[in-house]
């Protein structure tokens, strides 16, 4: 059956990934982002199976205003995929208080807006699944990464409560932790910074640089793939909680999953100490 699906930051990377891939198996797609000339441009040839509409995700009202034009053209919205976010890099020194803030403006509490403003409707029709983007970073965290991981914590934790808090109501969750695809994530426009420019810090800027440039358009993951996995989720019966993506996202998970297991069985014996 058809469902309605709403993408947000959906004019690129994993984004378009997920919103083609919906709309070529047969489903509506309202996608959004700040840039609604691209958004434009880049579904251009879907017609009336397509609804593109601006949307800062920072802003509660754009949100909901958002969601009455996805309800006045299609009537309903199945699929929330909360994409929309960005990577805040370097030593957690260098980056400014204001970075920070911002970082967590949009992948925390942008992310808590748009999921605000959907509940009511998706618990009205006693259906629907959210889809939340988090990351390897948000499974463990990277150095370099601190402000990124921590935003991809938050989303961690509040998916995971927020799935038992919506499991009655016929919602479905799924925490989608992607490694590193083949997007614009690392691009120069879109990566940001520290810019306080900590002397000690340079040999890890020396690393972190190289590393990048290296990385850069030679990821594995493939974001077309990707988005057939979550249309393959969204339509799964019985849908996983987290969805790790990617052989490289698989490897951190499954290498922390080991180091938790035996940091803890080798400190057992304080643990229990501290019950009465």
């Amino acid at each position: 059956m058809s469902k309605i699906w709403f993408v947000t930051g959906s004019a690129g990377g994993i984004g378009v990934g997920v919103a083609k891939t919906a709309l070529g198996a047969g489903h509506k797609v309202v996608a959004t982002d700040l840039d609604l000339d691209r958004l434009n441009h880049v579904y251009a040839g879907f017609g009336e199976q397509v609804l593109t509409t601006r949307l800062d995700i920072t802003d509660a009202m754009e949100a909901k205003t958002a969601l009455d034009t996805a309800l006045a053209r299609f009537g309903r919205v199945d699929v929330l995929v909360n994409n929309a976010g960005y990577g805040q890099f370097g030593p957690f020194e260098e980056i400014e208080p204001e970075a920070i803030a911002r970082q967590f403006a949009v992948n925390v509490f942008g992310t808590f807006n748009v999921t605000r403003t959907f509940l009511p409707v998706l618990r009205e029709q006693r259906s629907g699944h959210i889809v939340n983007m988090s990351s390897n970073g948000g499974f463990k965290g990277v150095a370099g990464a601190s402000m990124y991981s921590s935003s991809k914590f938050a989303i961690e934790g509040f998916s995971e409560s927020l799935a038992q808090e919506i499991a009655g109501f016929g919602i479905k969750l799924t925490l989608v932790e992607p490694g590193a695809f083949r997007t614009d994530f690392l691009d120069e426009g879109s990566l940001k910074l520290g810019t306080r420019g900590i002397a000690a810090y340079a040999d890890y800027w020396t690393r972190a640089k190289a590393i990048f440039a290296k990385r850069n358009g030679h990821q594995v993951g493939d974001p077309d793939k990707l988005g057939a996995a979550v249309v393959k989720i969204v339509e799964a019966e019985d849908p996983p909680l987290r969805f790790i993506a990617g052989a490289d996202a698989l490897k951190v998970v499954e290498d922390k999953l080991a180091f938790v297991a035996a940091e803890s069985e080798r400190w057992r014996a304080l643990t229990t100490s501290t019950d009465f």
